[in-house]
């Protein structure tokens, strides 16, 4: 993520920047920069990558999410902006606590295994027929396979007993 003056420049010098990417990592910087941006003559929206805090952010006031786990989770993220946007939040708590379990399996460490945790994530949903790991990369263990079936399975979106079955 780019300084908040740099973002300010840009903004000011190219009419055609629309929105930003925002992953600063930090709420207050990201929050930081929803206020100044959509201060601005021409506002400049802040989209969220955030995906192990898309409720906070949008709390905050971003504009949008641009997450990878958008990919496994969109129906889900979907949900939770329309209910931050009608300012529902018992209902985006509820949400976010459906999006939760994926964002922990997904994102955890090693963090470098999120795209292939998210593949098999689409192989247990039937959305792809295998997932395909680049090199340097390794195929994740069947062990975390497991977890990424029962955060599935605790999200609502994978049925408890195919997970058995699998």
């Amino acid at each position: 993520t780019y300084p908040l003056a740099t973002l300010q420049e840009l903004a000011a010098e190219v009419p055609t920047i629309r929105a930003i990417k925002d992953w600063s990592g930090d709420p207050t910087v990201a929050e930081r920069h929803v206020v100044a941006l959509s201060a601005l003559r021409r506002p400049v929206n802040v989209l969220s990558t955030h995906s192990a805090w898309l409720f906070p952010s949008l709390v905050t006031g971003c504009q949008g999410l641009l997450s990878g786990s958008g990919s496994v989770i969109a129906e889900l993220q979907v949900a939770l902006f329309e209910a931050v946007q009608r300012g529902d939040m018992a209902a985006a708590q509820a949400i976010n606590a459906r999006i939760r379990p994926t964002a922990e399996v997904f994102y955890a460490e090693p963090f470098f295994d999120m795209h292939n945790r998210m593949k098999e994530a689409l192989v247990l949903l039937g959305k792809l027929p295998r997932a395909v790991v680049r090199p340097p990369l390794k195929k994740i263990s069947a062990a975390e396979i497991g977890r990424i079936g029962e955060a599935l399975a605790a999200a609502g979106l994978l049925p408890a007993q195919r997970l058995a079955a699998e």
